[in-house]
């Protein structure tokens, strides 16, 4: 359905690029589609590219809302000015993954750099985001910029800005970007060089050889790691190191989805290239049956997040993100600790919508476990705090969505040091006759089960989508429901006002995290549910966790809390969403 309206900052701005220098295909564009298809403008142009939890992220097109030539130009120009307000001699780690106009990207940014007199290190092949992450701090310089949209669909392309921690950008200096950036009004504002320009500085071997070694002192079991692992790069960046990191830690059998591990902008042999969804492993998976693979390993294309699928009993099971976690906690926190290279001081994080097992299972063994918000740069915040402080150490930390990090190489999920120490895992596993399948039902029979379950509520992408976001949350904070699936709600965390109300004392406690327009409802038999509008789609992700402290078998439990989260999540929807 179409509006046939144009919204009035949608049309200013289009016809503002009508009369800037844009090339024509652009303005021909623009006159083609401003009468005759004004849904088409709107989408385009109604607003401007924010800043989310991954930074820039778009759908590639023409428009100020659109990922092009233009908009990476201006987010380039506004950093660079940020940077010379800020820093003395600033310098920025530029990397991309495969996707379309991923390189082109890349370039111009080195070209905006360049005219700003800053020197640019640019990857001069694509290469996972954790890469990045580690350059910036492996070359001392002042951020880092790596174009991708990780695991979103083809026609998407972002652009995540690193600052010199090696973490993700945060306030101020996200903000003070931010401000740089909007005060660009004109195409003449922004400078662009030459790609040849002295101040764009190629470089690629010596970070791979730097970061491969990094990971070595990482290794947890000693000798070979006897397990046969299939690995799929989903047409990413994984495939430029994966091979090499995998041979370095001595897994024994490694085999590739060929025709995945192609990097290609169209994911042509990849039905979705976020490993989260079966779809994206069903060729891997195909593979592991036939050629009986221990497990399949699957990154996202730029690397930094992981999924897994195990031969359990001649039947291909999927690891859910929060098991994964899990997994690797579990055992890290049980062999370091064995070997007696646990830090004194040694602490964990996962985010907070992440299982709370995660939480159970580093109290129990008598280790600290903090909840940061969503996005892996508050964990990177943490790590920088406590380095600072000394006053924990980090380890490990993860998220449900298949994200996580051990150790401190890189400040950002990475994929690859995870696949190679799930291999450990699952190879300590095999030797006593057990796949990671029986890991994580082991660990369930010592801490409780527990289940998770994520639904999402798209909205269009349009300004009026965005108020109806908006709206659904403000109604929620407004009209908040006093039961869930007949369950009483007892505490509501409202990480917009930075509150905790206990609902059965009436006492209101600080949260001590940042403000998020985030709400948790915190049910009496311990179920939580949690509600976030997405920083980078329009929809809103609604997190639902349960669990059992006793049950008969892994299956008849996991039956049991599935049916209860269903119906939670259908209760919140009748509340929250039956306007849309």
């Amino acid at each position: 359905m179409t509006t046939k309206t144009l919204d009035p900052e949608a049309k200013k701005t289009a016809l503002m690029w009508l009369n800037e220098p844009y090339d024509e295909n652009t303005k021909s564009w623009i006159k083609q589609n401003l009468d005759s298809n004004p849904d088409l403008i709107n989408a385009a142009f109604y607003r401007d590219l924010e800043f989310g939890t991954g930074g820039l992220r778009g759908i590639m097109g023409i428009g100020s809302n659109r990922m092009n030539v233009y908009t990476i130009r201006r987010a380039t120009q506004g950093l660079a000015n940020y940077l010379l307000k800020t820093t003395k001699t600033p310098s920025v780690m530029v990397g991309y993954d495969g996707r379309e106009n991923s390189r082109l990207f890349a370039e111009e940014v080195a070209k905006v750099l360049a005219a700003s007199e800053i020197t640019c290190y640019l990857l001069k092949e694509l290469r996972p985001t954790p890469l990045v992450s580690f350059g910036v701090r492996y070359k001392k310089a002042t951020a880092g910029i790596m174009i991708t949209a990780s695991h979103n669909p083809p026609e998407y392309n972002g652009y995540k800005v690193y600052w010199n921690d090696g973490g993700q950008v945060l306030p101020p200096n996200d903000i003070g970007i931010i401000e740089e950036v909007y005060k660009l009004k004109r195409l003449d504002e922004i400078k662009v060089a030459a790609l040849d320009s002295p101040f764009v500085k190629p470089v690629l071997e010596e970070i791979d050889q730097a970061y491969i070694k990094a990971l070595l002192p990482l290794k947890v079991l000693k000798g070979p790691v006897p397990v046969k692992a299939l690995y799929t790069s989903l047409h990413g960046t994984g495939i430029t190191l994966m091979p090499t990191l995998l041979k370095t830690w001595e897994v024994e059998g490694i085999a590739y989805v060929e025709k995945q591990c192609v990097p290609d902008g169209k994911f042509t042999y990849a039905k979705t290239p976020n490993p989260e969804e079966k779809a994206a492993l069903e060729m891997g998976i195909e593979q592991m049956l036939r050629e009986k693979h221990d497990l399949l390993l699957a990154t996202d294309p730029d690397a930094d997040r992981v999924g897994v699928a195990v031969l359990h009993k001649g039947e291909a099971s999927l690891l859910n993100g929060n098991q994964i976690a899990c997994i690797c906690l579990d055992f890290l926190i049980r062999e370091l600790k064995k070997q007696g290279r646990l830090p004194a001081k040694a602490s964990f994080i996962k985010t907070i919508v992440t299982t709370e097992l995660f939480k159970k299972i580093a109290s129990q063994e008598g280790y600290y476990s903090f909840d940061v918000l969503t996005g892996f740069k508050y964990v990177a915040e943490k790590i920088r705090e406590w380095e600072e402080s000394q006053e924990h150490e980090f380890v490990f930390g993860g998220e449900e969505s298949y994200g996580y990090l051990y150790g401190t190489q890189t400040r950002d999920k990475d994929g690859l040091i995870i696949s190679a120490l799930l291999c450990e895992i699952a190879g300590q596993a095999k030797k006593v006759g057990k796949t990671l399948i029986d890991v994580i039902e082991d660990i369930y029979r010592k801490y409780g089960l527990y289940l998770e379950k994520l639904a999402s509520f798209k909205f269009p992408e349009t300004k009026e989508g965005r108020e109806s976001i908006n709206t659904s949350m403000q109604n929620l904070r407004q009209n908040p429901p006093k039961t869930l699936n007949g369950q009483p709600i007892v505490r509501v965390d409202d990480y917009m006002k930075l509150e905790s109300a206990d609902l059965v004392s009436g006492r209101k406690e600080k949260l001590l995290l940042e403000q998020s327009d985030v709400l948790v409802y915190w049910m009496k038999n311990g179920a939580k549910v949690m509600i976030r509008p997405s920083g980078t789609e329009p929809k809103v992700k609604v997190y639902c966790g349960v669990h059992l402290s006793t049950f008969d078998s892994t299956q008849e439990g996991t039956n049991r809390l599935t049916l209860e989260a269903n119906n939670l999540i259908l209760d919140l929807e009748k509340i929250a969403f039956k306007q849309n």
